[in-house]
């Protein structure tokens, strides 16, 4: 009678005991079947591991590019952060620069003063790239778009002061604020009593006795409009600076410009003499206003 079982013998090195194992031959192609599912999946197994391990320097260079990226992305919120400080800082001095020169903001301007930043509790180095993704990178575009817009405005405010204080150049080096000449002034602006007539008069100008010769320099920039003789001012110069201001220098010896000529402060226009109605050797200076004089000692700053 043929048996039902076969016998599986284990025959281990040493003097261990021999071993049996008897198993039935109707379970012979199920454990074949298991052996095989077996053999299959270690096989799998083993190739996803060899995947994975060659995997793996690709993983830890994405890890290392992904911290760099988060590294980038939290710098340069923070510099979008300073720049938001900065521009804030210039429209508050530019602000200031308005009210010191009468210059006061407009509505635009004044709405744009306060500048805002990024949400900094999404610096936090624990975040993941992910979470600063979804909020930095939305904040960045928004202050991005905001810095534009600070940018333009504060620009043409700059312009806008820029023309302004261009204009007050131009006005405070046409305004005369120099001596003419080096000397004493032996009569000034007002009411006194005539060397000739001895008569009360007033004196349209300031006197500045000095020895012959002496140069006689341009206050203020401006535009020669006369060189000759003028009646009891002997040889005479005027100036005018524009903005409604002239001034008239008497009783010259010698003229260094002629009319049309432009000159700068400082630059020496004539010699001091005694020509026209003169006691001495003086310069006669007057300063005029709209046509009317005006005390020329309120011109002089040196």
């Amino acid at each position: 009678m043929a048996s039902n079982k076969s016998t599986v013998i284990f025959l281990p090195g040493g003097s261990s005991k021999v071993r049996k194992i008897s198993i039935p031959n109707r379970l012979i192609p199920l454990l074949s079947f298991l052996i095989v599912v077996a053999i299959v999946i270690i096989g799998l197994l083993v190739n996803d591991y060899r995947r994975i391990k060659s995997q793996i320097p690709e993983l830890q260079h994405l890890r290392k590019e992904s911290k760099i990226q988060k590294t980038q992305l939290i710098a340069l919120c923070k510099e979008i952060e300073q720049s938001n400080q900065k521009i804030a800082a210039l429209q508050e001095f530019d602000h200031k620069l308005r009210i010191m020169t009468n210059l006061s903001p407009s509505g635009e301007q004044d709405q744009f003063l306060g500048v805002g930043g990024s949400n900094m509790s999404t610096l936090k180095p624990d975040y993941q790239l992910e979470d600063v993704h979804r909020g930095l990178i939305h904040q960045m575009h928004e202050a991005i778009d905001g810095l534009n817009t600070e940018i333009a405005m504060t620009a043409l405010s700059q312009n806008e002061l820029s023309r302004f204080l261009e204009e007050q150049k131009s006005l405070l080096a046409c305004t005369p604020s120099l001596a003419p000449t080096n000397g004493w002034y032996s009569s000034g602006f007002g009411y006194r009593i005539s060397p000739f007539t001895n008569q009360r008069e007033f004196h349209k100008g300031l006197d500045i006795a000095t020895r012959i010769g002496t140069p006689i320099i341009a206050p203020a920039d401006g535009l020669v409009v006369f060189v000759g003789r003028e009646g009891n001012y002997g040889r005479m110069i005027a100036i005018n600076h524009g903005y409604n201001m002239k001034t008239r220098y008497g009783h010259l010896h010698k003229s260094l410009v002629k009319k049309g000529d432009r000159v700068k402060r400082g630059q020496v226009i004539a010699q001091v003499g005694k020509s026209g109605r003169s006691t001495g050797p003086h310069l006669h200076y007057e300063v005029l206003l709209n046509g009317v004089p005006v005390n020329p000692l309120r011109y002089i700053l040196d």
